[in-house]
């Protein structure tokens, strides 16, 4: 079974977008992977699909698979591709567009600019809704970890469960071994997305993300506004800032409890193609995946 793709990108964080609103389109965990698979697929940190609506008050489903094959609740970068997918497909017109996904609903704007403005819902702090394990609510939790001590974080929701931490230089920041170790910790029942947060003033910070499922990626955006909502809660951030990830620079702003968190950046197009999702589900025997149909860098 072929089936058409595009490759995006948000800030480097990589994506390959599906059209499941005139055919259904199922994916298991292995074909995902295999989508994902960088030497043998497509290669991309998430794979996105565009599915009809729930509901009349929502445009569309929005689904997300990380790289490991699991389905997950939410993905700002990812959410700001599938708009400008969206649009770039002609799905639809819409300006702003309503979508729902396993986090809940999202509500996207296309800027005149080019980039994408996505209002992710209002932070969730307490323990039970992140999920944590533990009944009571602090703006600073520690755990110990072994290999690295006590390990203090705040801990929030942006529709997926983030724990950020505050560190000196994120270049020296040990992402990948503390990040594998705090994602599967027994006190994220549903593992957990790290961040790794270097202050440089009130409105600017610096940002390392630890992807649940994925692994340090370019940038993640719901993990921009967790670290965001996580630095404002505790008075170490204005209200508007600059986050910037090793893929480039996003603006998050929060007006504060109550408040949803809105997050601007941009969402390019990088290539086409053609899929054999038949062959992207089973075992490799050689040959070739897919066939790119047509390919360019820049904006699409």
């Amino acid at each position: 079974m072929h089936r058409a793709f595009v490759k995006m990108q948000g800030l480097g964080n990589d994506f390959v977008v599906f059209d499941a609103t005139r055919e259904p389109l199922e994916l298991d965990a292995a074909s995902v992977r295999r989508i994902a698979d960088r030497r043998f697929g497509v290669g991309c940190d998430q794979v996105l699909v565009v599915a009809p609506a729930p509901s009349p008050e929502a445009d569309f489903r929005y689904r997300i698979f990380n790289r490991d094959g699991g389905e997950v609740e939410q993905c700002g970068n990812g959410a700001r591709c599938f708009a400008r997918y969206v649009h770039d497909a002609g799905l639809s017109r819409r300006n702003p567009l309503v979508v729902e996904t396993l986090g809940g609903r999202l509500v996207l704007h296309l800027r005149p600019d080019g980039r994408v403005s996505v209002n992710m819902g209002v932070p969730v702090f307490e323990p039970a809704r992140i999920p944590l394990r533990t009944g009571e609510a602090h703006d600073e939790y520690e755990l110990e970890v072994a290999g690295f001590g006590r390990v203090r974080f705040g801990a929030v929701s942006l529709g997926n469960p983030h724990a950020v931490l505050r560190v000196d230089d994120i270049e020296r920041a040990p992402v990948e071994a503390l990040g594998a170790a705090l994602e599967g910790h027994p006190f994220f029942p549903a593992r957990v997305n790290v961040g790794f947060m270097q202050l440089c003033d009130r409105e600017h910070a610096r940002l390392r993300v630890f992807e649940r499922g994925a692994g340090e990626t370019l940038a993640c955006g719901s993990g921009a506004c967790a670290a965001a909502a996580v630095g404002m809660r505790r008075g170490w951030l204005a209200q508007r800032v600059t986050m910037t990830l090793r893929g480039g620079d996003l603006e998050i702003a929060w007006a504060g409890p109550g408040e949803p968190v809105w997050m601007t950046g941009p969402a390019v197009r990088v290539f086409t193609g053609e899929l054999d999702l038949e062959c992207a589900g089973g075992e490799w025997q050689g040959g070739e995946m897919g066939r790119a149909l047509r390919a360019g860098a820049g904006n699409g």
